[in-house]
C-alpha cells in the first residue's frame, strides 16, 4: 500500500477514535466520510496510478479539514475565522472555511482529470476539462448534502446557513477552475497501473 493511503487511514480512524471518546458526533461522521473517500480514492489509485503529490495534496487537505473544526478561535472554531474582510455579514468572505473548500475541489478536480482523461483520445482538452470542473463542482455538491445531514442529525454544528452552503459552492467550483492549468502536468498513468497489476 502506497505511503499517501497509509497516513490518510491512520488520520481517518484517528479522528474517528478521538470523535468516539469524545462524543463528537459531528465529526465521529465526518471521520465515517473520510474513511469512505480515502478508499474510493485508493480503489481507483488501482487502476488509475493517482499522482503521488495530488494523493498527498488530499492528506494535506484532511489536516486542513480536522484543523478547521476541532481548533478553537474565540468562541468558535479555525473554520469560522475571517482570513481577510473582503464582504462582510452575512456572506463573511474570506474565511478559513471558503480557502479550504478551494483547496479541496482543487484537489478533486486533479483527481478527476486523471480519471476523465483516460478518455483523451477521443475527447479533446476542453470538453475534458469542462466535464472534469463539472464532476469536482458535483462531488461539493455531495459535500453539501454531507454537511446539511449534519445539521440535520447534530443538535450544534459550525456547519452555517443558507448563505454559507452557496459560498461553499462557489468556493469548490473556483478551486475546480483554479486546477485547469495544472491538468496537462498530470500524465495519466493508467496502462502503467494496470500493467502493473
Amino acid at each position: 500500500m502506497r505511503i499517501p493511503f497509509i497516513f490518510a487511514y491512520v488520520l481517518g480512524a484517528g479522528l474517528g477514535l478521538w470523535s468516539l471518546l469524545a462524543g463528537n458526533y459531528e465529526f465521529l461522521l465526518y471521520a465515517a466520510v473520510t474513511l469512505v473517500l480515502v478508499g474510493l480514492i485508493h480503489a481507483g489509485d488501482r487502476r488509475f496510478a493517482f499522482n503521488t503529490s495530488v494523493l498527498w495534496g488530499v492528506n494535506l487537505w484532511l489536516v486542513l479539514h480536522i484543523l478547521g473544526g476541532l481548533w478553537p478561535v474565540g468562541d468558535s472554531v479555525l473554520y469560522s475565522l475571517v482570513l481577510i474582510d473582503l464582504v462582510g455579514e452575512p456572506y463573511s468572505i474570506l474565511k478559513y472555511d471558503q480557502v479550504v473548500h478551494a483547496y479541496c475541489y482543487f484537489i478533486v478536480a486533479l483527481l478527476l482529470w486523471q480519471v476523465i482523461s483516460a478518455a483523451r483520445q477521443t475527447l479533446g482538452f476542453g470538453l475534458l476539462a469542462s466535464l472534469t470542473v463539472l464532476a469536482a463542482a458535483g462531488v461539493g455538491g455531495g459535500n453539501e448534502v454531507i454537511e446539511f445531514a449534519a445539521t440535520v442529525l447534530v443538535p450544534d454544528t459550525n456547519v452555517g446557513g443558507y448563505e454559507n452552503t452557496a459560498i461553499d459552492l462557489v468556493a469548490n467550483f473556483v478551486g475546480a477552475c483554479l486546477a485547469v492549468p495544472f491538468f496537462n502536468r498530470l500524465t495519466p498513468r493508467a496502462g502503467a497501473a494496470a500493467a502493473s497489476g
